[in-house]
């Protein structure tokens, strides 16, 4: 053996290493119970239309974006400091398994204790599918249980607040939104009729409208009796009773069609034009105090069906196992392993060695 040692060094220390290493593995370390668990996340999927059946908010989706939030979370710091605060994740690994699988130190700084938490957990996507496949390794089957229960409860919890809170805010920044465009609404609406009670008039505009029909019709009546005039002229004296009359008739029409018109464009005083310009600035305002707040109505509506939509449920494929056996660690495998590893290296330090000799000789 010592001549062995002494010629061939790195199969002694290659031999020595998986001994030891199968020691353990096959002797010395803990059994470690591993807890599953397949899941997905759901929300209800409401449809972009402007109707909204329940048939709409029943039918479920999955994003692999939420999956991937949902990972994040199970693997992070927060969701390591809630189960140390429920199950007390410190104690449970610190005092059980051996000393080179347990935690070594109960009162290890947060870093070091997420590094070990991660080691003790697996969070995996299978994007094929579109599930999330969770495990949980602890010392007793019971423990692991109860953490991989845990990582599902607080995960869904955490999944609903991030949607929810995003949701409510936009709901509570339309519902001030919609109550100051009401509140505009209803003020343009009455400055709209206080104007047409103020001027007696329902519709300005379709009273410059009746005007000019008026207008238009009296100066073709005008045009008419000017027509006739010129007949009458020609065969009549000015001084006839005829054309006495028509001469008349056109005075008249003439300081008829003058007071129409001086009243659809005085200068000043109750103008119709003046008036019927206002009442469209204020119609087009009322009209567009009321097409906001319609608008504001529905996108309230809408946030409303969406913070519904936000909701995330965690449906279990699988729910978490109680072990009755313990899957970790695959001792066989792992020293099968780190015997192929060992022996490969042996080979390569062997053939180093030989090349070295060669080199002097």
């Amino acid at each position: 053996m010592t001549s062995f040692i002494k010629r061939y060094p790195q199969w002694a220390v290659v031999l020595l290493s998986i001994v030891l290493v199968g020691f353990y593995w096959l002797v010395w370390a803990d059994d470690r119970y591993v807890s599953k668990a397949t899941v997905v996340l759901e929300s209800p999927q409401v449809s972009a239309s402007n109707e909204v059946s329940f048939g709409s908010l029943l039918s479920g989706s999955q994003t692999d974006s939420d999956l991937l939030l949902l990972r994040e979370y199970l693997m992070s710091v927060d969701m390591l400091k809630k189960v140390q605060e429920k199950l007390d994740f410190r104690s449970h690994y610190s005092q059980h398994g051996d000393i080179f699988a347990r935690l070594g130190d109960a009162d290890a700084p947060i870093e070091e204790l997420h590094d070990y938490y991660l080691k003790r957990i697996s969070v995996e996507m299978d994007e094929y599918s579109g599930v999330l496949n969770v495990e949980v390794q602890a010392w007793t089957p019971e423990f692991a249980q109860k953490f991989a229960k845990l990582l599902l409860e607080e995960g869904e919890r955490h999944m609903n607040e991030m949607g929810q809170r995003l949701a409510e805010d936009q709901v509570e920044f339309l519902d001030k939104q919609v109550s100051l465009l009401e509140d505009n609404f209803e003020q343009s609406r009455q400055d709209l009729l206080d104007y047409q009670n103020k001027n007696g008039l329902v519709s300005p505009t379709q009273t410059v409208e009746s005007l000019n029909t008026v207008v238009s019709s009296l100066e073709a009546q005008l045009a008419t009796y000017k027509a006739r005039k010129s007949a009458l002229g020609s065969y009549q004296s000015q001084r006839s009773s005829e054309m006495v009359r028509v001469e008349s008739e056109i005075n008249a029409l003439k300081k008829q069609i003058d007071l129409e018109k001086e009243r659809l464009a005085r200068q000043s005083g109750n103008a119709l034009n003046s008036v019927s310009s206002q009442y469209e600035t204020l119609q087009l305002r009322a009209d567009f105090a009321k097409q906001t707040y319609s608008n504001a109505l529905a996108a309230l509506e809408n946030t409303r069906i969406e913070a519904a939509r936000k909701l995330k449920q965690v449906s279990i494929l699988q729910s978490p196992i109680l072990p009755e056996y313990p899957e970790q660690p695959e001792r066989l495998y792992n020293v099968t392993i780190f015997g192929l590893v060992m022996i490969f290296l042996g080979f390569i330090f062997s053939m180093l060695v030989m090349i070295v000799k060669d080199h002097r000789d």
